[in-house]
């Protein structure tokens, strides 16, 4: 039986507890508790405002030292970090992606702006990431394997890549994944824009594959503004995302040399600087997070509504919070009065398939994501401040 505003308010009553000071209470508002202006204020006195200062490389260390990766490069932001890993990993123009059809808009966008074209497959209820049964599935019925080279057999091209998102900050099943890439000689590149912080089998997201990247938007759990980070195990993966990055500018103390066209995306010592300061109480962010998390669990289960917790063998950093009803009816009613009542909440992503640049790209069926895409609502995640 669908839910009615009776229902409805006692959910906006228990958010009220945890986020009393908020009216309205944000879906995910940074938070700012460190020495992000003490550092704001070392740029401006020193003038290294630009992507040459310090703050840049100490984030890149904080990423390396979090993830266990060997390299990371601070990028302006998440997409233009996956551009930079397609292009730095040899992704050619033409060449074929498989990624999800639940997903953010920008895995697809950074798969066109490297040249490639974007597959969509289905996605699994228990990560709400990328399916390995329909990946192989996907290739076991399109693809052949030969000499190191795996060709869509639909359409003549090569597939070169396959990039799994995970979505909400909950790992997909890397190690299936993993295993399926190595197969059919594809990279494995991750999308973990919302995932800092989580690990799959003790091993942090974005090491599983070739390179992985990450996200700083405002609405993360470590914002620098706008940002993004590639990381990798791979230096001359790295190094090439650093100079395509950079203008392609050969190091020199004051010649101006770039040796193929490149693209202006580093990130700022300004931005880097308030990623610093955050990264310094990641720890008791990912733990805030966690027993809010664990709260709402609590809370739902009393209620008897399903609410996501992290997958098998994760340890998830549980960005955004997952509750669900029971059809696309009661959770557009659900939406309009929580929204209406001073309480922001939000649908999952459009399916990337059915979004005009996308139409026509190639996709598989599924029917998991179309559920999920009718019965997800993003509930109130913030840090939680006392």
């Amino acid at each position: 039986m669908n839910m009615d505003n009776t229902r409805f308010e006692e959910i906006l009553q228990f958010i009220r507890t945890l986020y009393p000071n908020e009216n309205p209470v944000p879906l995910h508002a940074p938070r700012f508790l460190g020495r992000e202006k003490e550092y704001l204020t070392q740029c401006i006195e020193t003038t290294y405002v630009s992507y040459v200062g310090q703050f840049v490389t100490d984030f890149e260390e904080h990423i390396k030292k979090l993830t266990g990766a060997h390299y990371a490069v601070a990028i302006a932001n998440g997409t233009a970090a996956l551009h930079m890993t397609l292009l730095a990993a040899g992704v050619q123009p033409g060449n074929e992606v498989i990624t999800q059809a639940l997903t953010f808009v920008a895995t697809a966008a950074g798969i066109k702006h490297a040249l490639a074209e974007p597959i969509f497959i289905d996605v699994e209820a228990e990560t709400l990431g990328m399916s390995p049964e329909a990946l192989k599935a996907f290739l076991v019925e399109n693809a052949s394997y030969k000499n190191g080279v795996t060709i869509n057999r639909k359409t003549g091209k090569r597939i070169a890549a396959v990039v799994p998102m995970h979505t909400f900050g909950h790992p997909v099943r890397l190690e299936e994944i993993s295993a399926i890439c190595d197969e059919y000689g594809l990279m494995l590149i991750e999308d973990a824009a919302e995932s800092l912080g989580s690990t799959y089998k003790g091993k942090h997201t974005g090491t599983w594959g070739r390179a992985g990247i990450l996200s700083f938007n405002g609405n993360k759990p470590v914002t620098t503004g706008g940002g993004g980070m590639i990381i990798s195990n791979d230096e001359a993966l790295a190094e090439k995302a650093r100079h395509l990055s950079t203008t392609a500018k050969r190091k020199h103390p004051w010649q101006f040399y770039h040796d193929e066209v490149g693209y202006n995306l580093r990130l700022p010592n300004i931005n880097a600087a308030v990623g610093c300061a955050q990264m310094e109480y990641f720890d008791s962010t990912i733990k805030n997070k966690r027993e809010t998390a664990e709260m709402y669990k609590a809370f739902f289960d009393q209620k008897n509504i399903p609410f996501f917790t992290e997958p098998q063998d994760c340890h998830s950093n549980y960005w955004l919070n997952v509750m669900f009803l029971n059809d696309r009816e009661e959770r557009d009613a659900f939406l309009e009065y929580s929204n209406a009542n001073g309480i922001q909440t939000r649908p999952v992503w459009q399916l990337i398939p059915a979004l005009p640049p996308y139409a026509s790209c190639q996709c598989d069926p599924i029917p998991i994501a179309k559920d999920l895409e009718d019965r997800i609502v993003n509930i109130p995640s913030s840090v939680r401040i006392f």
